[in-house]
């Protein structure tokens, strides 16, 4: 294979096991070689050499309400798309909270001694960072570090998409579509998450010197019927938005149903924007904020790769 491509075998090496090392022309050129010898790593022979299983753990979310599942399901699609190019497996679990999934993740790897783990809704005070740090086991995250100290070296690699700029491009999108009166719909304040894609509306609507009014702002659990009813309470408003800017498509579409059943279009009599460009966002026809999937998918992989470039050092046990 060096020689077909006239590199080196530790440049095959890198294209292999660690391609964010070499240069993209030569990257090319091996991957061409690659697929011209139709050549397949022996992965037993990896696997004693390096003492990496190539497995990857992930945890999946059951359905809700045919929307929030969908949302995840298309991260995981691409990266499991992209660990699979890379030669790595994804393996699924699911888990009831933090604790339960800190046991699977001790399960997993005396099992099937995983090589890394990637997390998702991330929160303050979060239990499975901690855990798996002090076992030193390699992870990355959809989401961010939230609570750490901001002065502070990041505890761990995360990848996440920026709800503040999101929230704050649908309700730029709406004023110079002409909305003055535009209300948020998101969940309870304390949730971190929703926190943030509720400062984009707020802070825009304060340099715009938009009015806020009581009602305008409200926060409830995620679900359709949430949505619905939060909406109801905004349209029956003395001076009811006509524009609704909302944390998720699920809050969303609850909204887009309540304006419908009052005999209004949504989208003309009252606009709605939704977060996560949902599949079921795109049958009704739903404005939605878009978050890069694939992007943040290869970015996470791109730094599983960094952490897993060298042989597995074995696992320090945590502190009794």
């Amino acid at each position: 294979m060096a020689r077909h491509a006239s590199v080196s075998m530790q440049t095959v090496s890198n294209v292999i096991n660690a391609p964010h090392r070499v240069r993209p022309e030569t990257l090319a050129r091996v991957q061409a070689a690659i697929k011209e010898l139709n050549y397949r790593p022996n992965q037993a022979s990896r696997t004693l050499r390096t003492r990496r299983s190539r497995l990857i753990g992930a945890r999946i979310e059951p359905p809700r309400d045919g929307v929030n599942g969908a949302v995840l399901a298309h991260f995981l699609q691409s990266l499991t798309a992209r660990t699979q190019e890379a030669g790595y497996r994804i393996v699924v679990f699911t888990a009831t909270d933090d604790d339960h999934e800190c046991t699977l993740y001790e399960q997993l790897l005396d099992d099937h001694d995983l090589d890394a783990f990637v997390l998702h809704a991330t929160h303050a005070g979060d239990r499975r960072t901690e855990w798996l740090t002090e076992r030193r086991v390699p992870f990355v995250t959809f989401g961010r570090p939230w609570g750490a100290d901001p002065d502070a070296p990041e505890p761990h690699g995360w990848v996440d998409v920026n709800g503040a700029q999101g929230t704050l491009a649908a309700t730029r999108h709406l004023i110079e579509s002409g909305h003055q009166r535009i209300a948020f719909l998101g969940w309870p304040e304390g949730l971190e998450v929703g926190d943030d894609r509720r400062s984009g509306w707020s802070a825009l609507m304060a340099v715009s010197g938009l009015d806020t009014p009581d009602g305008y702002d409200m926060g409830v659990p995620d679900g359709l019927d949430t949505g619905r009813e939060a909406a109801a309470a905004m349209l029956d408003l003395p001076t009811p938005p006509t524009a609704i800017v909302c944390a998720s498509d699920s809050l969303a579409l609850g909204a887009w149903t309540e304006i419908t059943a009052r005999g209004l279009r949504p989208g003309i009599d009252v606009a709605v924007v939704g977060f996560d460009d949902s599949p079921t966002a795109g049958v009704v026809g739903l404005s939605s904020v878009a978050q890069p999937y694939d992007e943040a998918a290869a970015a996470c992989l791109r730094m599983l790769q960094e952490l897993l470039a060298s042989p597995k050092p074995p696992a320090i046990p945590p502190t009794p």
